[in-house]
Parts: C-alpha cells; structure tokens; sequence
C-alpha cells in the first residue's frame, strides 16, 4: 500500500509541478522518484519479514492487498516499464509542452491501477484497479484530439471497455453471491468446502471474458488492430506493454486464488481461445503494412501463448512472470524504434523502414533483436520464455496445443522477418535524422535487459519465490 501511496503521490506532485511551471523537472523527478519507490517496495517487503509461506500470505489493510513474491516481482516489472515509458514522453509530447505534467501524471496513475490489479486480496480491489487502468487507457487512446484517428480509438476503445467492465462486474456479482465474501481467501475456502452453487462458475466465465478483452485475446480481440494503430505511438506502446501485461497477470493471480479446482469445460475455453489466438493473431499478422498494425496482431498472438499457463497454474507464476517480461521488453525496444522512424518518415508503414540498416546501424540492429526476440530466437530472453512455457504444458500432456504453438511461433517468424528484410534488403528513399537520445537510450536499456535475461534466466525466475 505504500508504494500506491507515493506513485499517486508523486502523479500529483507532477500536477503541481506545472502550476509553478516546473516543466523541465517534470520527468527527472518522476524518473528518480519511480527508482526511490522501487527501492521502498522492495523496503517494504523486507520488513514484512516474508520468511514463511504463511507470512507471505499476509493480507494487508482487511485483506485488501496482498504481498507476496508474485505482486513483488509484477510490481518491480510495471515500475521498470514505467519509467521507460515516461523517459520517452518529453521529446513524443514536444509539441505539447503545457500538457506534460497530464501525460505523465496519467501514466503514473495508470500504474497505481496495475500494481492494484496484482496486489489485491479482494475483489472490490481488483475492479478499483483495472477501472483506474482502463480510464487512464481511454484518456490516452484520444489524447490526439485534432487526430480523427485517435478521437476514433479513443471512442471504441471506451465503448468495447464499457461493456468489459460490466461484464467483470456481473462476474463479480455472481461471485459474491455464491459464496457470500469480496475476500479472495473466504471465495477460495468456500469453493474447496464444495460449498458453492453452479452458478459461481457462471461469474468466473464471465470475469474470463472481461479480462479476455482486456489481454486482447480471441475472439476478443476485434477492438486492438483498430485502437492501436489510432492512437498515438507512445499510447499504443503502453497498451501494448504495460497495460495487456497487467492485465494478464491479473487474469492468472485471479483464476489462481479463486479456484480450488475449474470444470474441464473452462479449460476447454481457455485452450479454445489460447488457440484463437495465436493462430488468428499470426495469420492477420502476415498481411499487414503498417508496423503499428502488425505489432497489435502480434500482441494477440502472445496473448495466446500466455494463456497457455492456465494448463498448470502451480508452476506456472514464475514462467508467466519470465514471459510478461521477456515480451514488454522487447515490446518497448520495438516501439522506441517506431516511433523514431514514425517521427522520421512521417508515417509506421513498413515502407518507411527500407534501408534502415545502412542509414541508422544502431536503430535497426535494436529492432531486429526485438523481433527476433518476440518470435523466440536464441539467444534472446524470448526464446527461453516459450522454452520454459512449452516444457510446462508438456507436463500435463497437453501436447496439441503445444504443437499448435510451435507451428504459431514458425509462422510468426515470417512477419518478423518481412520487417527486417525491408531494413537490410532494400534501399532507404530518404535520408534519416538524428535519433533523440532518450529513444536511443531507452532502447538499447530495454534490448540489453532482455539478453540479460536470456543469459541468466535463473535470476528472473527465482524473483517470485
């Protein structure tokens, strides 16, 4: 609760920030002030005296929030992305300069909304934290309000978001009213009694569809092609990190409390959308030309591959974990390239990258390890993430889909390469710019992170216990 405390502290302190016009402050507090925060995380989770199984249970203010490995490690994951997302607002928001304490400070609310999401012990918390989220989400979808494209994105991204949430609600609702508690601990009791009706089942289907949408998983995923290439780049990087990686970890915390043991007809819908999902996502990938476009088909693909956790959810917080990073990662890389190029060349077609190996080396040897990355090449943390993934699933002799997953990961290795053959393969129609040092910063960061992870794969993973 302390770490909620002071980002929302320091997301208004942002806001006060340009009362005084403080502007060229704005984003070197926030930066240290997310690194202190990070440190007291890991303070607080210290002086808990997190020694015990029991202990690392504990629930704080009546259960509300809950510390242990899984939300330490997730929490220290989002405050990382954070601040790699805020480093790239200042030179992105240029001509917006008034507005930039609103784009940080709406970023750092929406940070307080995802640490919630993986740190509730209730579920009163979990829908106080994916809403703070979502609103933050929706502000940002349409924070272009001249861009007819953006004020579009904003608008469906809103409605499609309206609906989820009254769909989580529901779930809730029918939650609540099986077993009588908000409280994740008296739900899981409950259902191990064998104490709840049928119709628990029904809220848990439904909580599924809502965080579905949320993750951008098929079937539905049909809003994220649209919102995603809409809104401006910085906002769709965030949606495609931060926020789809939130949302699957609290997908997974929530399923993981809740259930003693689910039908295997809820393990059918998940395999049944986890393979939507991939295939759907890949196979829609391969035909776009814009990278905006391309990257949202893609993120629905991983959305596919991380549902495939759900097979063995004992084992599987620290593989979730390894991925949701391993993905981000490479994911802000990826981003901090396009929206350099997209600057550059006034447009995210893949046109507008030909040659941009022989103009700028660096940018694009970063873009091609992120990709490579994404489509699960050696020696990139992305490999090892569905390695870790795939020999899980195995376990539980769910071999389908884990060949239906490796055929998905062989296709995606088209679309990867149709981007990095355009920036080694063919010639560049005009002359680039000098990149911003923050883009360049934070990309190489990013990238170096995500092959330190593929190297000691060991220390990632040993974060949640």
């Amino acid at each position: 609760m302390n770490t909620l405390i002071a980002i929302a502290g320091l997301g208004i302190i942002c806001l006060i920030a340009e009362i005084f016009n403080l502007r060229k402050v704005i984003v070197p507090i926030t930066i240290i002030g997310l690194l202190a925060v990070l440190g007291l995380h890991y303070t607080d989770y210290s002086v808990l005296g997190l020694e015990t199984t029991a202990e690392q249970t504990k629930g704080l203010y009546n259960s509300m929030m809950v510390n242990n490995g899984y939300s330490k490690a997730f929490t220290s994951l989002f405050i990382l992305l954070t601040i790699f997302l805020i480093a790239l607002t200042p030179h992105f928001q240029r001509e917006h300069k008034s507005k930039l304490s609103d784009f940080v400070a709406i970023k750092l609310f929406l940070l307080t909304g995802a640490i919630a999401m993986v740190s509730f012990g209730n579920l009163a918390m979990f829908f106080l934290g994916i809403e703070v989220l979502s609103i933050a989400l929706y502000v940002l979808a349409a924070s272009n309000p001249k861009d007819t494209n953006s004020n579009e994105a904003g608008m469906k991204y809103f409605l499609m978001g309206a609906f989820a949430s009254g769909i989580l609600l529901f779930g809730i609702t029918l939650v609540y009213g099986a077993t009588g508690s908000f409280n994740c601990d008296a739900i899981y009791t409950a259902v191990r009694g064998g104490e709840v009706p049928s119709w628990f089942f029904i809220g848990i289907v439904m909580l599924s569809i809502g965080l579905l949408f949320k993750i951008a998983a098929a079937p539905f995923h049909f809003w994220a092609p649209d919102v995603y290439q809409g809104s401006p780049a910085l906002s769709t990087a965030t949606m495609s990190t931060l926020a789809k990686v939130a949302a699957m970890a609290a997908f997974f915390k929530l399923m993981h409390d809740l259930n003693y043991k689910v039908p295997g007809t809820y393990t059918t819908i998940i395999m049944t959308a986890a393979i939507l999902s991939m295939t759907i996502g890949n196979i829609m990938a391969l035909k776009q030309d814009s990278v905006k476009r391309m990257l949202a088909f893609s993120g629905i693909s991983h959305a596919g591959f991380m549902l495939m956790v759900f097979f063995n959810p004992p084992a599987m917080s620290g593989v979730l974990f390894y991925y949701a990073a391993a993905y981000a990662l490479a994911g802000i890389a990826a981003f901090a390239v396009l929206l350099y190029v997209a600057e550059d060349k006034k447009g995210e077609s893949i046109y507008n990258f030909n040659g941009l190996g022989k103009t700028n080396p660096m940018m694009a040897a970063i873009l091609t390890c992120a990709l490579l990355s994404m489509a699960g090449i050696p020696i990139f943390s992305g490999f090892f993430a569905k390695f870790f993934l795939f020999t899980e699933v195995l376990k539980t002799g769910q071999v389908a889909i884990v060949i239906v997953a490796v055929i998905n990961s062989i296709i995606s290795v088209g679309y990867y390469f149709k981007l990095i053959l355009a920036m080694y393969n063919k010639e560049a129609t005009t002359e680039t710019s000098k990149v911003p040092a923050m883009y360049s910063i934070v990309a190489i960061i990013a990238i170096l992170l995500n092959i330190a992870m593929g190297l000691y794969p060991d220390f990632v993973l040993g974060l949640l216990k």
